[in-house]
């Protein structure tokens, strides 16, 4: 049996994308493997414990304190009086000085304890060198201008004393969000989720349970609050987000050189319709970024989704399954390399209604998004089915696999083959394909030139022979009736019609 033949492919078990704690919702590799309310009650616990944790280290260090000042100061009373003299004194003094100096320190470190921004990295000290363009400022400013508007207008649809409550709790928690810039966007997500839950929470009273128009109000609400709160907190300088970005990219552009064979994608980009379903699903997950609402990135991941499951379904002529999904997903996400992907990633882990990621279709193809991004992060020689030398030549880039065009064996472990040289010989057979039709629409062309020329005198010679067979003859004008009668010119006049009066 050959290589190829013997791949296995990628499996991943559908109960491997459900939360860890078995609540039957879709974790997420960012939370853990555990869904958005099990992640905020294992947070809320953490944070919980942390917090007692740091009052028991502020109560150790004062009981410390106290002690230390009260054996100082007893110590003290007890010498001799003759040990109250100008070195003594200066002694104390220097010991009230360091003393004081150790206090405050303490104090600082206590208060840092209980600071939400000490556990965040610190801020950069400047800010010029991404500050946006006037064109982007303008056109950011003119979307919240016209999101504010569809919003205030969805408003006017509903009760009058619900829409005004529901934009002034927006518009408290935006004013409330842009007041918390110090916290790190972990606290900034809490924040946003509490939100989104007593909003559902009061919606849902309201609506006496239809979970439809609540969905509908929330969405909405989404699209508000998190367009004007966008560029906080969307890859905040507070977090290694733009790091790890970087890091994808540069493992993706290492990884150029993984085929579809390698991966077992049952996708042939040979028929049409499956290189348009390829090509649109490579759009979608490029759109995504140009996207603010994490509802929207969503739906760019949804619809290269569907896209994904087309392409397989054409190829194979029967309906697309899951353990072909995932593989065909890592090679959209490897020949795509989408801008920031792990900062959308994280935008939508935090900020999105933590609903639409546990259960849905939304929630399906996300969870497979981050599945396939942790495997991109930790592929290996053996995922690939290769051997460890020829993955790292690889990597390396002193080699490169055989073209899937050849037809020797696959792939060549003894080759190489500058991954470069190869791109060029690509590059000179695409365009060989490209001057041959070119060519081809060249001879086309002028034969249908000459076939009009000859089209044109066919028609030329027919009119001549018609002309020729019957001749035109030009008679002359008729005359008027009594032009030549000059005789009868004393005729008399007509007669004229006569009024008697009677």
């Amino acid at each position: 049996m050959s290589q190829r033949t013997e791949r296995r492919g990628i499996h991943v078990d559908q109960s491997e994308l459900l939360c860890k704690k078995g609540c039957g919702y879709y974790g997420n590799a960012a939370w853990q493997g555990l869904c958005s309310k099990c992640w905020r009650e294992e947070y809320q616990k953490d944070r919980q414990r942390q917090i007692q944790e740091d009052w028991a280290l502020a109560e150790k260090l004062q009981r410390e304190e106290e002690a230390a000042y009260v054996s100082t100061h007893s110590s003290s009373q007890t010498q001799p009086p003759h040990s109250h003299s100008q070195p003594s004194l200066a002694t104390f003094s220097k010991f009230e000085e360091k003393k004081t100096n150790e206090k405050t320190r303490k104090v600082t470190t206590v208060k840092k304890f209980f600071s939400p921004s000490s556990r965040t990295a610190p801020k950069k000290e400047s800010h010029e060198g991404k500050t946006p363009s006037p064109s982007i400022t303008r056109q950011s400013s003119i979307e919240t201008d016209r999101v504010s508007r569809d919003f205030v207008d969805f408003l006017k649809t509903l009760q009058k004393q619900a829409g005004r409550e529901i934009h002034k709790q927006s518009r408290a928690f935006i004013e409330s969000m842009g007041n918390k810039r110090d916290l790190g966007v972990e606290e900034l997500s809490e924040c946003a989720q509490d939100f989104y839950q007593n909003m559902s929470d009061r919606l849902m009273n309201h609506y006496k349970g239809s979970s439809e128009k609540v969905d509908r109000v929330m969405d909405q609400v989404e699209k508000y609050i998190m367009t004007r709160l966008y560029k906080s907190v969307f890859c905040p300088e507070t977090t290694d987000d733009e790091k790890k970005d970087l890091a994808t990219q540069h493992r993706i552009r290492a990884l150029h050189w993984v085929t579809i064979q390698m991966l077992c994608v049952p996708v042939d980009e040979e028929i049409p319709e499956v290189s348009d379903s390829v090509v649109k699903a490579i759009t979608d997950i490029i759109e995504m970024d140009s996207k603010r609402v994490p509802r929207d990135k969503l739906a760019c991941i949804t619809s290269c989704s569907k896209h994904i499951f087309n392409a397989i379904r054409v190829t194979k002529n029967e309906p697309a399954s899951a353990d072909d999904f995932l593989p065909t997903l890592i090679f959209i996400v490897l020949k795509a390399n989408p801008p920031r992907l792990q900062s959308n990633i994280q935008y939508i882990t935090r900020f999105c209604i933590p609903s639409r990621l546990m259960t849905g279709e939304d929630g399906y193809y996300f969870t497979n998004l981050c599945c396939a991004v942790a495997f991109i992060e930790k592929l290996d020689a053996q995922s690939l089915n290769l051997s460890p030398e020829d993955f790292e030549r690889y990597m390396s880039g002193l080699a490169s696999p055989r073209r899937p065009d050849d037809p020797a064996a696959w792939p060549q472990t003894g080759s190489n083959i500058n991954p470069v040289v190869s791109q060029i010989h690509q590059n000179q057979s695409i365009l060989s394909n490209l001057e041959k039709r070119q060519q081809q629409v060249i001879e086309e062309a002028n034969s249908l030139q000459t076939e009009l020329a000859e089209w044109q005198d066919s028609v030329a010679r027919e009119v001549q022979e018609i002309l020729e067979r019957y001749p035109l003859e030009i008679k002359p004008r008729a005359s008027a009736i009594d032009a030549e009668n000059v005789e009868n010119d004393r005729l008399p006049p007509p007669l004229q019609p006569q009024v008697f009066a009677g």
